[in-house]
């Protein structure tokens, strides 16, 4: 039985960084290397790979997933991006417009955001009524076991970032007219909240950090610390099960 994990995420260290980039250039070639093999393994046996990552808006999930990818197979990877449900997705269960999302045998799948947005921003915005997100850890907890009992490898990262650096790049992002489109009015929306949002990730850490599938809380306020740290945490985590 894991002990339930208990973070303080305005706490949480964000200072980590590299010497230099070269340091990173170096480190992350490696890992990728590194994941490349692992894949093929992976595609030779029965089980998949499930990556979930959340965490605040412009904490860097997107550069994450992409130094994870880059070097990979792209045939038997998939990365989804997930926004709020389709009509007919929100006519169903919300675990619904996952399911048919999950990995074959062989392949990865990474959820940019995922089924924990009805405890964290369905929480918080009260999409969902607390009965309901109240239920979800259970259910999603249930979820998990079932993947990973039938061979699944769930490694689920939340990316932290520090409010005042947030800001930082929430306004580089209006300035450079090719990132102008990751900024939205939702996105200052969710940052005037954000004691509530870091008050549900934390209940979210305490209720679903299991031995199946637990939670590794990365802070990514220098990005390049953030991607190797990522990176590092899926090759242990495949060696680990495959050796």
């Amino acid at each position: 039985m894991v002990k339930p994990l208990k973070i303080e995420l305005d706490e949480l260290p964000l200072d980590e960084k590299f010497e230099s980039k070269g340091v990173y250039a170096d480190k992350i070639a490696t890992y990728q290397l590194d994941l490349l093999r692992m894949q093929r393994v992976l595609m030779e046996s029965n089980h998949s790979v499930v990556l979930v990552f959340e965490g605040p808006d412009a904490a860097g999930k997107g550069g994450c997933i992409r130094r994870i990818t880059e070097k990979l197979d792209p045939r038997t990877v998939r990365v989804y991006s997930v926004v709020k449900p389709t009509p007919e997705e929100y006519a169903h269960h919300y675990l619904w417009r996952f399911w048919n999302k999950l990995p074959k045998r062989g392949e990865i799948c990474i959820f940019d955001r995922s089924w924990y947005g009805r405890v964290l921003v369905e929480r918080v915005e009260k999409f969902a009524q607390e009965e309901e997100w109240q239920r979800a850890y259970s259910e999603i907890n249930a979820l998990e076991k079932m993947l990973t009992d039938d061979g699944t490898i769930i490694i689920k990262f939340y990316l932290h970032i520090s409010k005042d650096e947030q800001l930082r790049r929430f306004r580089a992002r209006e300035a450079d007219p090719y990132k102008h489109w990751k900024i939205n009015d939702e996105d200052w929306r969710n940052r005037r909240k954000w004691k509530l949002h870091n008050e549900a990730a934390e209940e979210m850490f305490r209720q679903t950090h299991t031995a199946c599938a637990p939670w590794h809380v990365v802070g990514t306020n220098y990005k390049w610390f953030a991607r190797t740290s990522v990176a590092r945490t899926v090759v242990a985590r495949l060696h680990e099960f495959f050796e």
